[in-house]
């Protein structure tokens, strides 16, 4: 009874101080993550007050390029595109991270046995023999290091910032990946839709060319005015091939976007289509809206918070820890003595570390932390200027492309009207041979220059909802490995290739 009695007083002993280290452990150091608040401008730019501004659509935003085609790309890069592939792994990665800083905060146990021979030397002054035995011993130990400072739970909010920062890192991929889709498709049938147009402008001008050559042949045209107008018909097909080398690149870009061989687009897209046309104009919100729908805005965030989680750790270094150590064990010459109280041993306690002197390293590791911190401020606030610029060009570039697409439709024709009618009067030999080539190669330019037109307000449209935050807002799977291992279990070692 004595013996219990002391043996209860000494649990309660180690039990108090371990308890109060417990209380202790909800203390945190450093500084607490608020969100920053930033001054946002009211409205865009040329936008009119009088009324509350609609909130972009930015779901499926490349859909109101009404093209199958694109919206089927679009589908496949994101199921294939290896940039994206890599942002899934990240997102693996932190995930795990998170689960090993939540780890350090639960206790470790370990177990271990062993079995041994033992032969001793016989200690008897009259025989030589030898004794020979078996020792046999298990235990159990276990360990805890009680985070008084936070500097564990630091650890997890840093962990748990930088995985939501993972996933922002994600979207803003997708965000680039379905813009570039989108630019590199419209180029591709941009380029396709000029190529026809140099075609049917140099068959054209051929044409204007044999009229030279038979009216030659007639006495009312000169070789000259034939040189003239075959010069001018191979000119026109000279821009053909940098046309179908520059249509060449947009496929090729397009076909590894969708994570595939640079040709392997070739044929489907050979056929051409028009230039996709957007619908305008488009809702674009209000400035303050891209802290929520820009990816790399908010992956930003996500970044100056974690460097913030990453001071109270560095801060915590600089207090005592506590550990909770403790083990049981039991050892024995026969195995089935194992166990018996006889042979059982145990310890507990806690260790107390202090820092007392290392040079100010430990000081200087949080100023390090601090001024990170500081540096993942000033991207956070780089990154939101960044977007409001983004978003402002995109929307000037839109607008004047549509002002000029209109000037160059009428441009247009007018030009294609006067080559009419200037063929029709050089067949009757009222008008110079250089009045007609002029009047087709004004024609084929601002037709062409109207195509290009067409191209940069669908790759404007494009830019704006990109810089607006819209990406790719369907289901990603993350959680398959792009590397599936087989037979990792315990197996003889084979050698390897």
């Amino acid at each position: 009874m004595i013996g219990f009695e002391r043996g209860l007083a000494a649990a309660k002993g180690l039990f108090l101080p371990a308890f109060t280290a417990v209380l202790l452990s909800g203390c945190v150091v450093g500084p607490d993550y608020q969100k920053p608040l930033l001054a946002m401008p009211a409205s865009w730019s040329g936008q009119k007050t009088a009324k509350p501004a609609q909130p972009a659509q930015l779901s499926k935003w490349w859909q109101r390029l009404r093209d199958p085609e694109l919206n089927a790309l679009v589908e496949e890069a994101v199921a294939g595109n290896l940039d994206v592939a890599t942002a899934r792994a990240k997102i693996r990665e932190a995930r795990a991270s998170y689960r090993q800083s939540v780890g350090a905060l639960l206790p470790s146990a370990d177990g271990s046995a062993s079995a041994t021979r033992n032969r001793a030397a016989a200690t008897s002054s009259d025989t030589s023999a030898s004794e020979t035995y078996g020792q046999y011993q298990a235990g159990f130990d276990s360990s805890w290091e009680l985070d008084l400072f936070g500097a564990n739970r630091r650890g997890v909010e840093a962990a748990s910032y930088g995985l939501d920062a993972s996933e922002e890192n994600l979207r803003s991929t997708l965000l680039t990946l379905v813009g570039d889709v989108g630019s590199n498709y419209v180029q591709a049938r941009g380029y396709q839709s000029r190529i026809a147009l140099a075609r049917r402008a140099a068959a054209s001008q051929r044409q204007t060319a044999e009229l030279t050559r038979t009216m030659a042949r007639a006495g009312t045209a000169t070789a000259a005015d034939v040189a003239k107008a075959m010069g001018q018909a191979s000119s026109t097909e000279a821009t053909i091939p940098s046309l179908e080398a520059s249509y060449a690149e947009a496929v090729h870009r397009l076909s590894v976007l969708t994570g595939r061989p640079p040709a392997t687009l070739v044929e489907r897209l050979k056929r051409g289509t028009p230039i996709p046309a957007p619908r305008l104009p488009i809702p674009t919100g209000i400035p303050a809206d891209i802290l929520l729908t820009r990816p790399d805005v908010r992956m930003a965030e996500r970044q100056y918070a974690q460097s913030t989680a990453k001071i109270g750790q560095a801060e915590a270094a600089r207090y005592p820890s506590v550990s909770l150590t403790g083990d049981i064990s039991t050892t024995a010459l026969k195995l089935g003595d194992l166990g018996k109280n006889s042979t059982i041993g145990w310890s507990f306690g806690p260790s107390l570390s202090v820092p007392l002197f290392n040079a100010g390293q430990l000081e200087a590791a949080v100023d390090v932390a601090r001024a990170q911190r500081d540096q993942y401020f000033i991207a956070y606030k780089a990154s939101v200027l960044t977007a409001l610029e983004d978003v402002e060009n995109a929307i000037v570039s839109l607008a004047q492309e549509g002002i000029r697409d209109g000037k160059l439709a009428s441009s247009t024709k007018s030009y294609a009207d006067a080559a009419q009618l200037e063929r029709t009067l050089y067949k009757a030999g009222e008008a110079s041979l250089l009045d007609v080539l002029d009047a087709e190669r004004s024609a084929y330019s601002a037709e062409d220059s109207l195509l290009q037109s067409r191209v940069s307000i669908a790759t404007d449209y494009i830019a704006l909802n990109k810089a607006l935050g819209g990406g790719w807002n369907g289901a990603i799977d993350t959680a398959r490995p792009e590397v599936v291992d087989v037979a990792t279990g315990p197996r003889l070692a084979t050698k390897t290739q």
